[in-house]
């Protein structure tokens, strides 16, 4: 049994390293485009993308391309991505790295990648976006998030979950359980594009200057919230 049991983690071993080795590999503004991918492609899926009034709603938006999820039996996910939130009638903050772990026991063999936005609903879902970390579904609640353009009947999700939750995974648009993912600030990629060390919240909630690398994502961000309103 124990013999088994090192077997299956030196699998989970090898297969999780393989999957998220190269995307540690990845250039921050290469991560930073496409995390702009990421956003306007979900928000201009017809029908199945995320509704357009919500993101006018939100808060902060947190964008994770290419999520890496891998395992055999236990397995686990891992993400690099990026945070913004609202600075009142100004527009959005400067992007914030940011990354997702976690882990999971249950069936499940190979690897697949996943884009994921997170929309920070309040500010209690704000508030642990600042923090040196939380963890989805222990610190923070989260719901997977309704589809469709107009999300004005679907208030529920809105209304009792801190954040709302999409992915994107082989075409297909939906909401995304994270329940157990850690969120943490990514202090390598924030001093690449800063040249310095800092503070996620000194970022999100500060008059930092988007970085050069940073400008297609921030045009997609002020795109998409223009195009939302009516």
């Amino acid at each position: 049994m124990r013999k088994t049991l090192v077997t299956i983690l030196a699998i989970a071993g090898s297969i999780s390293t393989a999957a998220f080795a190269a995307d540690r590999e990845i250039k921050v503004d290469d991560r930073l485009n496409a995390s702009a991918d990421t956003l306007i492609d979900m928000m201009r899926a017809a029908d199945r993308g995320i509704p357009q009034d919500l993101i006018d709603k939100a808060h902060c938006v947190v964008v994770v391309p290419g999520m890496k999820k891998a395992g055999f039996i236990i397995g686990a996910k891992f993400g690099r991505g990026f945070a913004v939130c609202r600075h009142g009638d100004s527009g959005w903050s400067a992007p914030a790295a940011i990354r997702v772990e976690g882990g999971s026991v249950g069936f499940q063999i190979g690897a697949s990648e996943t884009d994921v936005v997170l929309l920070v609903m309040n500010d209690r879902g704000m508030h642990h976006l600042l923090s040196d970390k939380f963890t989805i579904g222990g610190d923070a609640t989260a719901a997977a998030g309704p589809v469709g353009r107009d999300a004005s009947a679907q208030t529920d999700a809105e209304m009792n979950a801190e954040m709302l939750s999409y992915s994107r995974s082989r075409g297909l648009f939906a909401g995304i359980s994270l329940e157990g993912a850690t969120l943490r600030p990514d202090g390598e990629a924030d001093r690449e594009l800063y040249g310095r060390d800092v503070t996620n919240r000194e970022i999100l909630s500060g008059d930092f200057k988007t970085p050069a690398v940073a400008a297609r994502f921030e045009r997609a961000l002020r795109r998409e919230s223009a195009e939302s309103r009516p």
